[in-house]
């Protein structure tokens, strides 16, 4: 069973910065990719960004690149997702997943852990 947690979400205006963190914990893989999804409300829930075993072959979707940079330490199991220019479209919930594999993939089906998700907020 491995555990994931994230924190970091909040209620920013459009144009701003926020920083979510995911600590992991537990039986995680000898070497795993990490990823974060969210979900908005009435939609389905949708690839953001994901990283590689030792924070090779990060990914990230058309509607963040340029914008959002993820990033992890290993030796901690921890991954963060830096967050600037927010808009009000980038308002979800955020979810932090981790795959038994080294390589990241941009499909949900290929992480089996999910964290419980925090709130991000954006005004206009």
């Amino acid at each position: 069973q491995v555990e994931l947690v994230e924190s970091g979400g909040g209620l920013v205006q459009a144009g701003g910065s926020l920083r979510l963190t995911c600590a992991a914990s537990g039986r995680t893989h000898i070497s795993y990719a990490m990823g974060w999804f969210r979900q908005a409300p009435g939609k389905e829930r949708e690839f953001v960004a994901a990283i590689g075993w030792r924070g090779r072959t990060p990914l990230y979707a058309d509607s963040v690149k340029g914008r959002f940079t993820i990033s992890r330490v290993a030796a901690e199991n921890t991954m963060t997702l830096q967050m600037n220019d927010l808009l009000p479209e980038d308002t979800a919930v955020y979810y932090c997943a981790h795959r038994s594999s080294a390589i990241a993939t941009s499909r949900r089906n290929d992480y089996v852990y999910w964290g419980q998700g925090t709130q991000v907020t954006v005004s206009s």
